[in-house]
C-alpha cells in the first residue's frame, strides 16, 4: 500500500485559469505567508520571555500561533509552488499528510478555543477559584489533550482513507480536504459514521460548551457591575472575534463538496488570505498586554 500511495499522483483541479494573474496571487500569498510567520513567530516569543504572559490565557493563545505556524509550513509552500506551474499535481501521500495536518490543527484550534473560553468563564464568573483551578499541571493536560486527541482520531481516519480504492485523480480542490473522497471508487461506511463521530467531538461539541461558556459570561456579567462588565468585553472580544471567523471556515468546510469549482477557488484563496493573518492582528492589536510587549519591541527596532 506505501508504494502505491508514493507512486499515485493527484491532479488539484480546483484552480481556474490564472494566465497571467498567476503572479499576482504567487506575489499576495507570499507576502501573506512571510507576514503571518514572522507575526506569529513574534507573538509566541514575547509570550515565552515575558513572565506577566506566562498566564492560562496567552499559553493558549501561543499555542493557537504554534498552531497556525504549522499549518502555514504545511501548506503554503505548495500553494506557491502551483501558483507558478503549469499542471498542479500532488503525490497520494503527500495528499494526505496535507488531510491530516489540516484537520488535525483544526480540531486542535477547536479544542484550545474551548479552553481558551472556559478560563475565561472561571477568570470572570470564579475569580477566587481561578489559581486554583487553572494550575499548570491543568494547562499542560488540557495543551496535550488538544493536540493528542485530534492526531489519534486523525489516525484512525487516515486509516480508513488509505483503505479506500481511488478510482478517480483529479481533486476539484486547491489543497487536500474532504474533496478527497469524491475520488474513491465507492463511499465507505465506515469512514462516514467516523466522519460524522469526529465532527461531533472535534467541532460541534467544543462549539457548543464554547457557546455555554460565554453565555454563562455574558449572563453573570450583566448582572454584576461596570468593571466586571467592562474585562469581560476586553478579554472576551478578541476570543469570540477569532471564533465566529474560524467557525464560518470550517462551516464552509464541511459543505466544499457541494461548491463549484470556479467559486471553491475563489473563496478557498480568501481563506487562505486572510485567516492565517486573523490570529495574530486580532490578538496582537485586541489584547492589551501583548500590544504593549509589540510596541516596546517595535520601539526598540526604532531605536536601534
Amino acid at each position: 500500500m506505501d508504494d502505491e500511495l508514493n507512486a499515485t499522483y493527484i491532479t488539484l483541479g480546483g484552480y481556474v485559469e490564472m494566465g497571467k494573474y498567476r503572479y499576482l496571487y504567487f506575489c499576495i500569498m507570499f507576502t501573506v505567508y512571510i507576514l503571518t510567520i514572522c507575526f506569529n513567530c513574534t507573538i509566541v516569543y514575547l509570550i515565552s520571555i515575558h513572565r506577566n504572559l506566562h498566564e492560562p490565557m496567552y499559553i493558549f493563545i501561543a499555542a493557537l500561533l504554534l498552531n497556525s505556524i504549522i499549518y502555514n509550513t504545511a501548506m503554503y509552500p505548495k500553494l506557491l509552488s502551483d501558483f507558478l506551474s503549469e499542471k498542479q499535481i500532488i503525490s497520494y501521500s503527500a495528499c494526505i499528510f496535507q488531510f491530516f495536518v489540516y484537520y488535525t490543527l483544526s480540531a486542535s484550534d477547536f479544542f484550545l478555543l474551548s479552553a481558551m473560553s472556559y478560563d475565561r468563564y472561571v477568570a470572570i464568573c470564579k475569580p477566587l477559584q481561578y489559581p486554583t483551578i487553572m494550575r499548570k499541571c491543568t494547562v499542560s493536560s488540557i495543551l496535550v489533550l488538544a493536540w493528542f486527541i485530534p492526531a489519534s482520531e486523525m489516525a484512525v481516519q487516515i486509516t480508513l482513507v488509505t483503505n479506500s480504492k481511488l478510482c478517480y485523480f483529479t481533486l476539484r480542490a486547491i489543497f487536500c480536504n474532504n474533496s478527497l473522497y469524491n475520488l474513491f471508487c465507492e463511499s465507505s461506511r465506515a469512514l462516514s459514521i467516523f466522519d460524522l463521530f469526529a465532527l461531533l467531538n472535534m467541532a460541534l461539541f467544543p462549539l457548543l460548551f464554547i457557546l455555554f461558556t460565554y453565555t454563562r459570561i455574558l449572563i453573570i456579567s450583566y448582572r454584576s457591575g461596570r468593571n466586571v462588565r467592562k474585562k469581560a468585553a476586553q478579554t472576551c472580544l478578541p476570543h469570540l472575534i477569532v471564533l465566529i471567523c474560524f467557525s464560518s471556515l470550517c462551516a464552509y468546510d464541511v459543505i466544499i463538496i457541494q461548491l463549484g469549482t470556479g467559486l471553491h477557488f475563489m473563496m478557498t484563496l480568501q481563506a487562505f488570505f486572510y485567516y492565517p493573518l486573523l490570529y495574530p492582528v486580532i490578538y496582537g492589536l485586541k489584547m492589551k498586554e501583548i500590544s504593549k510587549h509589540l510596541k516596546k519591541l517595535f520601539c526598540q527596532a526604532k531605536v536601534m
